[in-house]
């Protein structure tokens, strides 16, 4: 079962730098187009669902703006 995933962004923090948008191996997130924060930054967000949980927007994220979640595994096969 592939991993599912979705992250939260504090836009309190993000300011706009793109260094998790580069990052993500899945190009899940972009700056928001139509969306300014209250410091003026265009904030990250996910654009598809397609979000594996990998964590790696929330290491390169530089104001730790970022929380990753991940979605519990389903039940596993088992040999009887």
């Amino acid at each position: 079962m592939p991993l599912k995933g979705r992250i939260k962004v504090n836009e309190m923090y993000c300011k706009g730098c793109e260094l998790c948008v580069n990052a993500c191996p899945q190009h899940v997130l972009a700056l928001a187009p139509d969306h300014i924060t209250a410091k003026g930054y265009h904030p990250a967000v996910m654009i598809t669902a397609d979000c594996t949980g990998c964590g790696i927007c929330s290491v390169v994220c530089p104001e730790a703006a970022i929380t990753v979640f991940r979605e519990k595994a389903g039940p596993t096969d088992r040999a009887a």
